[in-house]
């Protein structure tokens, strides 16, 4: 018998069954045999998706936990709208707002860099020059992806502007808050900012990009900007937005993004947990996944890793836990994740072979909703606590799953 893989804490013991959804909640993918670690699991996230649902934290959810080789369980909640609409599951397509800045942004920011066609302590200034101000020439690509470049954290591009190219004027002469290094901020402009210098860079848009060299490789056919309205009744609304006066459904929420185009490095991206599933295993499996080499080693472990534990808990465009984020308070050191303002989040812990998605449209119909804190926190610490109690399923639980 070889080794199971660390990831194996269930995937002997996860078939695919056929199972009856729940009342309130269906098990889109149920991967369930009757051991306990798998019972544990799913109930734990059914249990924490429900609780959001009774407390209008949103109108449907998806959650999706699984490792290296799989995923290993997917529990869905509620529906796409208050509305009567169809019921959420792992194809649902969800605006992911910032998840775009660790999805795509940051992802192809490693490529660059492995390629050495970025360098992370160079001037902003040498990619985009347009970038002028005051202390400007100091702001490197590193302090932008740590949120420590002295800009501003948000600015009403959409209001101040007249077109996407004046929005762009005014977003490279956005002046200073303090000298880059100073404090965090998180700041979309930054992010903003970095899509710019993967267009300069690659010479491609950046939704074009990101399909070239992220989105197709890995499969990922639900994941893009601007989706097409084919693909509406897939789509979860968010907003019932004043100034653009209607629910938005099938546009990204994110004001500046929408008045950029859709496609912006700070937000923008629609995806689905299935999607989302493999762009994780992807990170456990050490940047690839289905033969597809996507990011380096070396670039996850670089960028990965806090840069200044006195100044943020960021990483180069992730972010760590800290006790007090999404993250909860039992993954390890070595996880990363991100959220985004619309509902969204995703952990990734290396150590423990694992990774916890969660989708929602919390804004529907409005942003002043702040429920989904704490459930983004009980997702996190329910997986990690079955893990933590349960251990591995024992050899009768797995089945044939060892290999010969």
């Amino acid at each position: 018998m070889l080794p199971r893989p660390r990831g194996a804490w269930l995937i002997g013991a996860l078939m695919v069954v056929a199972l009856r959804p729940a009342a309130g909640a269906q098990t889109i993918t149920p991967h369930l045999a009757d051991d306990a670690p798998a019972r544990a699991v799913r109930d734990s996230m059914r249990a924490v998706l429900d609780r959001g649902l009774a407390d209008k934290a949103y109108p449907g959810a998806v959650a999706m936990v699984g490792d290296a080789h799989e995923v290993l369980a997917t529990v869905a909640v509620g529906h796409q709208d208050w509305a009567p609409s169809p019921k959420v599951d792992e194809y649902t397509m969800w605006d992911l707002a910032s998840l775009t800045k660790v999805i795509g942004t940051t992802t192809a920011l490693m490529q660059l860099w492995s390629q050495h066609r970025v360098d992370l302590d160079a001037p902003v200034q040498h990619y985009l020059p347009e970038f002028v101000g005051a202390n400007k020439e100091l702001v490197t690509v590193r302090h932008l992806l740590t949120h420590s470049s002295g800009l501003p954290g948000w600015r009403p591009l959409y209001k101040e502007a007249t077109s996407p190219a004046d929005a762009l004027r005014l977003l490279y002469n956005t002046p200073l808050d303090t000298l880059p290094g100073v404090r965090m901020v998180y700041s979309d402009l930054g992010a903003m900012l970095l899509g710019k210098i993967v267009e300069r860079v690659s010479g491609e848009p950046l939704d074009v990009y990101l399909r070239r060299h992220v989105f197709a490789p890995l499969g990922m056919t639900s994941t893009m900007f601007n989706p097409p309205k084919r693909l509406l009744a897939r789509i979860a609304p968010t907003e019932r937005d004043p100034w653009r006066g209607r629910l938005v459904h099938g546009d990204v929420h994110d004001e500046n993004a929408y008045f950029l185009g859709g496609v912006s490095g700070h937000a923008g991206l629609f995806s689905t947990a299935a999607d989302l599933s493999r762009f994780a295993r992807m990170y456990l499996e050490g940047g690839q996944l289905d033969g597809a080499r996507i990011v380096t080693r070396a670039a996850i472990d670089t960028f990965t890793h806090v840069q200044d534990s006195a100044l943020s808990n960021r990483a180069l465009g992730w972010e760590v836990p800290n006790g007090n984020n999404s993250a909860g308070h039992r993954l390890s050191n070595r996880a990363f994740g991100h959220t985004g303002f619309t509902g969204t989040s995703i952990w990734i812990d290396p150590a423990r072979d694992l990774f916890v998605i969660l989708l929602t449209n919390r804004v529907d119909p409005t942003r002043d909703n702040p429920r989904l804190g704490p459930v983004r926190v009980q997702l996190a610490d329910a997986v990690t606590s079955v893990v933590d109690t349960h251990g591995p399923p024992s050899p009768s639980a797995a089945g044939t799953g060892d290999a010969p």
